[in-house]
């Protein structure tokens, strides 16, 4: 099957922002990459860069998410699929070469102070993130408030620990975080 022109641009724009952030990525590098025309960028995007950028990080947002929703479902006990979770990323980081780390971390620190579209949607990312893992602790029977404020805890720490591991390019950051999170689930299991 043949993937779209468009699909094709917010693809290579995902990429790009993943690895460059959004003030580092230019509409034609997005185009080149994207093997389209800065014609086709403008007439599927005709808000320019910042439509592609929020179009880019809805896309990561839901690879991410992917991620997610597979490892929390890989084991019954929330503890260890937030293990697993963190491996997960670690061998994808490595497997990158250290370049392909949050979706939206790089665009949503070069947004900060602003109300801008791309702020709004990495934003909803974290929440959506956030969301999921709240939704597998209800399901194991956490209470209300220990389950949005451990999920807020999960989603934050994996994120510093991405971050961490990519800046010393290794996988222990991750591997600690997520051994870490474990016991810390499991401190609250009921």
């Amino acid at each position: 099957m043949q993937t779209s022109t468009r699909d094709r641009i917010v693809v290579a724009a995902s990429r790009l922002l993943q690895r460059q952030g959004y003030v580092g990525t230019g509409i034609k590098q997005i185009a080149q990459e994207a093997q389209a025309t800065l014609g086709s960028v403008y007439h599927f995007f005709p808000g320019g860069k910042e439509a592609v950028a929020v179009a880019a990080i809805k896309h990561g947002t839901e690879e991410f998410a992917t991620l997610l929703r597979k490892a929390l479902d890989s084991d019954d006990d929330p503890a260890e699929a937030v293990m697993v979770c963190a491996r997960q990323l670690a061998d994808e980081l490595r497997e990158s070469g250290w370049i392909d780390g949050c979706p939206v971390t790089a665009a949503a620190l070069e947004t900060l102070g602003t109300d801008s579209e791309i702020q709004q949607a990495c934003a909803d990312a974290l929440r959506g993130w956030e969301q999921l893992v709240r939704d597998k602790l209800l399901g194991c029977g956490f209470p209300s408030q220990s389950a949005r404020e451990l999920a807020t805890t999960v989603i934050s720490a994996l994120e510093g620990a991405e971050v961490t591991a990519q800046v010393n390019r290794s996988e222990e950051p991750l591997q600690v975080v997520g051994r870490q999170l474990a016991r810390l689930v499991r401190s609250y299991e009921v």
